[in-house]
């Protein structure tokens, strides 16, 4: 995922897995062998903004830059599309407004925070509501942007993170969004946990048959 010389943007949106892997991959420069520089990204959505103090005073406290990137994302999906399931068209608008801003600030990666619920849960909405399968790479190249993007959390469960933030006493920047909690990815959270409980091992499974699947870019997890 990391090589020498890489310079990799990190997305933050103040939540519990984006400030996980913000400690993760600063503390990994303290001992990683191949150098690398880290830069921490939070778009600013335009509308509805939180309080990203926490963020900046952490990145500060840990040698990080932080640079917040204004956007109009907020404004195009809640009051110029006005969506009534806003979730697909604001991330594939933040996945474009981080990738540009990554650019723009010198850096080839670009860092997501996704954990493994999140692939498994992507698999099944996407099976569900798109009809194909398809879920979460651990590395990706665009060639259209010429950026890879990477997920490093990729292994890691939701609950490790949540034990984490705890452990670490760290102050979460709560997801203002509207949609929050009443989409259909929290559908497939609450189905998730229905069918763990005939079968508490079902979210290891899908990953695992994900992992044995050869969708796109698992293979780079296998090297």
């Amino acid at each position: 995922m990391i090589q020498e010389g890489d310079r990799i943007a990190l997305g933050v949106s103040g939540g519990k897995d984006s400030l996980t892997l913000l400690i993760a991959l600063r503390r990994l420069m303290d001992f990683f062998p191949l150098k690398f520089e880290l830069k921490a990204v939070t778009l600013a959505m335009g509308i509805g903004e939180p309080d990203f103090s926490p963020v900046a005073r952490l990145c500060e406290s840990i040698g990080v830059e932080y640079i917040v990137e204004d956007t109009n994302i907020g404004k195009i999906v809640f009051e110029a599309r006005q969506e009534n399931n806003p979730c697909s068209l604001c991330a594939n608008l933040r996945r474009g407004a981080l990738n540009n801003t990554a650019l723009r600030l010198g850096c080839n990666k670009v860092a997501l925070a996704h954990n493994s619920d999140d692939v498994v849960e992507t698999l099944l909405l996407s099976t569900f509501y798109e009809g194909r399968i398809h879920s979460f790479s651990p590395v990706t190249y665009l060639d259209k942007k010429d950026i890879t993007v990477i997920r490093p959390l990729i292994y890691v469960e939701e609950k490790q993170i949540k034990a984490f933030i705890k452990d670490q006493n760290l102050q979460v920047v709560q997801n203002p969004c509207t949609a929050n909690g009443n989409t259909k990815r929290e559908y497939i959270k609450d189905l998730i946990v229905h069918l763990s409980a005939d079968n508490r091992d079902v979210k290891n499974t899908i990953f695992g048959a994900i992992k044995r699947s050869g969708l796109d870019g698992w293979h780079e997890s296998r090297r």
